[in-house]
C-alpha cells in the first residue's frame, strides 16, 4: 500500500475484507498478505490509514492462485471514520504485540517541540519511558539503563544516537517512515538488548516526481531532496547547526560552542522485468558533532557515526518472504584534554553484520519465521579515571546466532508467537551457546477485550563504561563484556489487555516484572590498572503502565500513567539507580482547527529522582609534600560524608507545553509554521544542587521556539 502522491510505502495501514471480516496490516514496507480467501467468490478490500481517504477494492480470488494488488490511496486531511476504526480492530484482536508502539512521521511533527521535533524526546510522552533531566534526551526503559536500549536506523545499529550533549537525536525525523518501539517481551528476531528495540525505517523518495524540502528551527537547517530513478527512488537529507543561543536555555548559559551535522541517503530499486516482487535498497547515515573551545584550558569533545547498509526484500508466490541485508557501523568518540586536568578518553566500534530472514505465510494465516545473522563487533576504550586507573581495552568477537519462531493466527480470538534465539558462538567468550527462549499470546474472549501476555529470556554482551553518579553524561564507552564476567542476562514477565469502551475510546493496560542477572556496573573502587573495571551484579524492575486513548475528530485526547520500581544490587548493597522514578505521567491534547491549524498541549509529570543525601561535613588536612611533612606545608579543608546511595529524592516534576501549527498551500508551495512554548507557567524543575556551593541548578525556564518548513 502506498501514498498515490508520492509512491512512498504507508506502514501499518489496515485492510480487511468486509464479507469474511478479516484482514492484516502492512508491515513497515507497506506490504501484506491475507491467506485462506474462499476461490471464485466476490469480495471487497476496504483500505484505509489515518490522514488518507478509504478506498475499496472488489475482487476475486482464482482457485490455486496468489492475487497482487497494488493499493494507492489519497491523502486527506481527516482522521478515520467508523468503518476504519472498525477494521483497525478486526485487523489487530489476536496479535501478539504486547509491549510495542507504533509511530509514523505524523505522530512526532505535531507535538510542542524543544529545538526540533526529535523520536526520543517523544519516546518519553510513551507510559514506561523516562529521561532524568529536560537536557538531554537519552531515555531509560522499564527500569533498565540507556544502554540497554537498540536503535536501528534501517536496520543498522546507531551506537550513539545523539546530538549536541545528548540534546536530540542524530535520526532527522524527515527522513522517517514509520517507527515500531518494543518496550519487552519481544519475539525471537530481535536481539542484543536487554530493555527495549527501536527499528527506525526511513522514506524510500518520492516515485512520481523531484521534490524539496527546506526547513529552519533555532538551531539547525535542515534539506530533504528525493525523487524518481529508473525503476526506483532515492532520498537525500543533511542537517547542520549554525547556532547555539538556544542551547543556551539548556545549558545555564554556559557558552558551549557546538558544532553537529548529519548527512544520509537512501536509493531503491525493483524492476518487475529483471527480478519479480523484489527490491534492493542501498542505505548510508553519517553524523559529526565536535565541541571546540578556543580556550585551550578547557577539554574538547569529539563523536562520529558512520553506517552503511544494503537490502534484499524478495516475495514468492508460495508465499514467501525474503529478507537478506549486510551492513557496517562504526562508532569513535574522544574527550581531547589540552591543558586541562581532564582525563583522556577514547573509544572506536566497528560492527559488520549479515543477516537472512524467511517468513512463510500458511493458508490458515499461521506463519513460521526463520533466520540467521551474524555479526563481528571489534571494540577500543582508553579512560583514566579520577584516581589515575587506566583501563586499555582493545578486544574482537563474533556472534553467530539462529531463531525460529511460529505464529498461531488461524483463530480469530487467538493468538500465538512461540520463538526461540540459539547463540552458537558469543562475542563475549562467555555468551557463546546460549539458548534464548520468548512466547507471546493473546485471547479475545469477548469483542471489546483483547488480554496478552509475554514471557522471554533475553542478553546483552555489549554494554558501556558508564558512571551513574554524573549528573551529565558526556562520554559512554562502549566495550565487549569482559572475560571475567557473564553477559548481563534477563528474563521479563509481561501482562495487559486493551478494552474498547466504544470506537472512540480505548483503554490500555500492561504490567511487567524484569529480573536482571550479571548486570556490568562499574568498578568504583579501581585504584591498580590491574583492577577490574567491571563488576557484576543484578537488578530488578517492576511496574504496571495506563493508557487511555479518545479520539473523535476533531479531538483527541490520551492520559497516560506510570508507577515503577527498579533495583540494583551490587554485593550486599542494594540502592535505586539514578533514573528509577516512581510515578510519572502525562496528559495530552490536539485539537485539529480549520484553516489548517492544529493546536497540542501536554502537561508532564514525574515524581522526584534519588540523589545521595549530604549527612555532614568534617576538616580534611591534607599534605602537599608527604617526604616533608613538618615544614608545615598542608592545609584544612572541608570534606563531605554522604549517606547511602541514591536514598534522597527531588521533589516532584511538572511541566506544561503547548504549540500551534499552521500549514500553507501556494500553489507547488506548501509551508508551514510551527510555535511552540515549552514550560508554560514557567514552573522551576529543580535539576541538581551543587554540591561545593549548594546553588541550586534548574532545568529548562520558560522557552517558546519556531520552526519554518518548505516543501516544493
Amino acid at each position: 500500500m502506498t501514498d498515490s502522491t508520492t509512491a512512498e510505502a504507508l506502514p501499518y495501514s489496515n485492510v480487511y475484507i468486509e464479507e469474511l471480516k478479516k484482514g492484516a496490516s502492512t508491515d513497515a514496507n507497506g506490504y501484506f498478505i491475507i491467506n485462506g480467501l474462499p476461490a471464485n467468490c466476490e469480495l471487497s478490500l476496504i483500505c484505509s490509514y489515518v490522514g488518507y481517504a478509504t478506498k475499496i477494492i472488489p475482487f476475486k480470488i482464482l482457485h490455486g492462485k496468489v492475487l497482487q494488488i497494488n493499493i494507492a490511496l489519497i491523502p486527506i486531511n481527516l482522521e478515520l471514520q467508523t468503518i476504519e476504526k472498525i477494521g483497525e480492530r478486526i485487523v489487530g484482536k489476536n496479535s501478539t504485540d504486547i509491549g510495542m508502539q507504533k509511530l509514523t512521521l505524523r505522530n512526532l511533527e505535531f507535538l510542542p517541540k524543544g529545538v526540533e521535533v526529535d523520536i526520543f524526546r517523544t519516546l518519553q510522552y510513551l507510559p514506561g519511558v523516562l529521561s532524568t533531566s529536560d537536557i538531554s534526551s537519552r531515555y531509560y526503559v522499564r527500569g533498565g539503563s540507556s544502554d540497554q536500549n537498540l536503535v536501528l536506523l534501517n536496520g543498522v545499529t546507531v551506537y550513539n544516537p545523539f546530538h549536541a550533549l545528548g540534546l536530540f537525536s542524530v535520526i532527522d525525523p524527515e527522513m522517517i517512515n514509520s517507527v515500531e518501539f518494543f518496550k519487552g517481551g519481544f519475539s525471537a528476531e530481535n536481539f542484543g538488548r536487554l530493555s527495549s528495540i527501536l527499528k527506525v525505517v526511513s522514506k524510500d523518495g518520492n516515485k512520481n516526481s523531484y521534490g524539496l524540502k527546506a526547513s529552519s528551527s533555532y538551531m539547525t537547517g535542515k534539506l530533504l531532496l528525493e525523487g524518481p530513478t529508473p525503476n526506483g527512488s532515492f532520498m537525500l537529507t543533511g542537517r547542520k547547526s549554525y547556532s547555539t543561543q538556544i542551547l543556551k536555555k539548556f545549558l545555564k548559559n554556559d557558552n558551549i560552542p557546538i558544532d553537529f551535522y548529519d548527512l544520509s541517503f537512501k536509493i531503491n530499486y525493483s524492476n518487475l522485468e529483471i527480478l519479480n516482487n523484489g527490491k534492493f535498497v542501498l542505505f548510508g547515515f553519517l553524523s559529526k558533532d565536535n565541541i571546540e573551545f578556543e580556550d585551550d584550558l578547557k577539554e574538547d569533545f569529539s563523536w562520529d557515526n558512520n553506517l552503511i547498509g544494503f537490502n534484499w526484500l524478495q516475495i514468492y508466490d508460495a508465499p514467501v518472504f525474503t529478507e537478506m541485508s549486510i551492513s557496517m557501523s562504526n562508532y569513535s568518540g574522544e574527550i581531547i584534554p589540552n591543558l586541562t586536568t581532564v582525563k583522556p578518553r577514547k573509544n572506536d566500534l566497528n560492527d559488520f553484520s549479515l543477516k537472512m530472514d524467511i517468513s512463510y505465510v500458511q493458508d490458515n494465516r499461521d506463519q513460521l519465521d526463520l533466520g540467521f545473522h551474524f555479526k563481528a563487533i571489534s571494540t577500543k576504550v582508553l579512560t583514566i579515571n579520577p584516581i589515575g586507573a587506566k583501563t586499555d581495552y582493545d578486544k574482537f568477537g563474533g556472534n553467530f546466532s539462529i531463531f525460529a519462531k511460529y505464529k498461531f493466527l488461524r483463530f480469530d480470538n487467538f493468538g500465538a508467537d512461540m520463538g526461540a534465539r540459539l547463540n552458537l558462538s558469543g562475542i563475549s567468550q562467555n555468551g557463546g551457546f546460549f539458548f534464548e527462549p520468548r512466547v507471546s499470546l493473546s485471547y479475545v474472549p469477548i469483542p471489546i477485550l483483547t488480554l496478552k501476555a509475554a514471557w522471554g529470556i533475553y542478553q546483552q554482551e555489549l554494554v558501556t563504561i558508564s558512571d551513574e553518579d554524573e549528573v551529565i553524561t558526556l562520554f559512554e564507552p562502549w566495550m565487549i563484556v569482559p572475560d571475567y564476567l557473564t553477559p548481563p542476562r534477563s528474563i521479563h514477565y509481561v501482562g495487559g489487555f486493551d478494552f474498547f469502551f466504544s470506537e472512540n475510546l480505548s483503554l490500555k493496560f500492561e504490567t511487567y516484572l524484569k529480573k536482571v542477572f550479571n548486570l556490568a556496573i562499574i568498578n568504583k573502587n579501581k585504584v591498580e590498572d590491574s583492577d577490574p573495571d567491571m563488576l557484576s551484579g543484578n537488578g530488578q524492575s517492576s511496574g504496571v503502565e495506563v493508557s487511555v486513548i479518545y479520539s473523535s475528530q476533531p479531538v483527541s485526547l490520551s492520559l497516560s500513567y506510570a508507577l515503577t520500581y527498579a533495583y540494583k544490587m551490587l554485593g550486599n548493597t542494594t540502592y535505586y539507580p539514578k533514573y528509577d522514578t516512581r510515578h510519572s505521567g502525562n496528559l495530552s491534547a490536539e485539537w485539529s482547527l480549520p484553516f489548517d491549524f492544529t493546536f497540542n498541549a501536554i502537561w508532564i509529570f514525574a515524581s522526584g529522582l534519588p540523589f545521595t543525601q549530604i549527612v555532614g561535613y568534617y576538616d580534611k588536612y591534607y599534605i602537599n609534600n608527604l617526604f616533608e611533612p613538618y615544614l608545615n606545608s598542608g592545609f584544612w579543608k572541608p570534606f563531605l560524608l554522604l549517606g547511602d546511595k541514591n536514598l534522597g529524592r527531588l521533589p516532584y516534576y511538572h511541566r506544561l507545553d503547548f504549540s500551534v501549527t499552521k500549514k500553507f498551500h501556494y500553489g507547488f508551495l506548501k509551508a508551514s509554521i510551527d510555535f511552540s512554548i515549552l514550560n508554560v507557567y514557567d514552573r522551576k524543575n529543580i535539576f541538581y544542587f551543587k554540591r561545593d556551593s549548594g546553588e541550586r541548578v534548574n532545568m529548562l525556564p520558560f522557552l517558546p521556539t519556531a520552526t519554518l518548513k518548505v516543501e516544493l
